[in-house]
């Protein structure tokens, strides 16, 4: 088989070499023109370098997000985590962005935590990890800053009773045979897994049922989470709701050669609870683009194009255009070689690591204040 027919990108699973334009295709997105960052980024007031490198590339009804909000009509941002093991730098990427979009537009961010998805689908997870991981998850994303005014984190099982009553009326408007044909279900799947996905589209509708006034939702997410959406935005004027829009980004890349940083593998991902030590150990063993040796890669240069070292500069950790494509220039030269430039990458994690880790401390005591338990008395009004 070619990479092409082995690829598999599903909301579970991600395996092969990505074709980005083809998922654009499989999916119905559309990719971002060029014109379209240009409209975000002067709405916005700047550039995100996410988006400018088509790191963010894709997107449903981003457009209409823009003309909604310049016509006075504010929208809300939706996005999640599903608990089921430790974050690693490769999630922090859509919050991040999510981050910089609540920012600039001024909205509200509801982020789900999706440990009922968690517990149903993986069967050697039990309800008590799911609980330690909803916790710990939590804080890592209060560590990158969040507010409390703006952000309401939704624990599914301990915030049911703002999403039951939306969840059944999504549920009783999706066929067993869309769910299948969507999601990939069989007969050995348990009938919790298949309710489940009502609850994925109900924080995309909680708003205007809140607060009685239909509201936009944009959803930024990974590429593999868009068949989610496109259930929700079956339903959605069903119900008496807008379609929610999304805005995709590709997978950031692991440690390893090719795919993606994934938490099934230790090593092809950086933890942010890792140690300083541990990280170092990592990225010191990443694969990259150099030659067979110090002189050929000299004489021909190295292929950052290849090389998981230069992927994380380009993901993470140089949003500044210049110092990329400075380091790039070295690379291909030979001016670097692979031990230099991975010296380079792990001192900017270490940094990284202890700077959040710090912060996730401070946010420990915080995780309440951002409970979406507080949207139950807008509810009852």
């Amino acid at each position: 088989m070619t990479d092409e027919e082995e690829m598999v990108v599903t909301p579970w699973e991600v395996r092969g070499k990505v074709d980005y334009d083809r998922l654009i295709k499989e999916f119905g997105t559309q990719k971002i023109s060029e014109e379209l960052k240009q409209r975000i980024f002067k709405i916005a007031g700047e550039e995100h370098f996410l988006l400018s490198r088509d790191l963010v590339y894709s997107h449903r009804d981003l457009d209409w997000i823009l003309d909604k909000y310049e016509r006075g009509e504010k929208f809300v941002l939706y996005t999640g985590r599903g608990p089921s093991g430790p974050v690693h730098l490769g999630h922090l990427i859509p919050w991040r962005f999510t981050k910089w979009l609540q920012e600039r537009f001024d909205t509200r961010l509801y982020f789900q935590m999706t440990n009922d998805e968690k517990f149903l689908f993986t069967p050697d997870l039990s309800i008590e990890e799911v609980h330690k991981y909803t916790y710990e998850n939590t804080v890592d994303l209060l560590a990158l800053g969040f507010e409390p005014e703006n952000t309401y984190v939704i624990d599914d099982i301990k915030h049911i009773d703002l999403m039951y009553e939306i969840g059944i009326r999504v549920a009783k408007k999706v066929t067993f045979s869309t769910a299948r044909a969507v999601y990939g279900f069989d007969n050995s799947m348990n009938i919790g897994g298949i309710w489940y996905t009502a609850l994925q589209a109900v924080p995309a509708f909680l708003h205007s049922e809140i607060y009685g006034v239909k509201t936009p939702c944009l959803i930024p997410c990974a590429i593999d989470q868009d068949p989610y959406w496109r259930v929700a935005r079956d339903v959605a004027e069903k119900l008496g709701y807008y379609k929610p829009a999304s805005i995709q980004n590709k997978f950031v890349p692991g440690l390893a050669e090719g795919g993606k940083m994934s938490a099934s593998d230790p090593n092809s991902a950086i933890f942010t609870i890792d140690t300083p030590k541990e990280a170092r150990r990592k990225v010191m063993n990443a694969f990259t683009g150099g030659r067979t040796s110090a002189k050929e890669q000299r004489d021909l240069g190295g292929n950052p194009d290849i090389c998981s070292v230069f992927l994380y500069y380009k993901f993470v950790f140089m949003p500044d255009d210049k110092d990329l494509a400075k380091i790039e220039r070295k690379c291909r030269g030979g001016e670097i070689l692979c031990g230099e430039c991975k010296q380079i990458l792990a001192g900017m994690v270490e940094e990284f690591l202890e700077k959040h880790q710090a912060a996730r401390e401070e946010a420990k005591d915080r995780v309440d204040e951002f409970s979406a338990a507080r949207l139950r008395d807008d509810l009852r009004r």
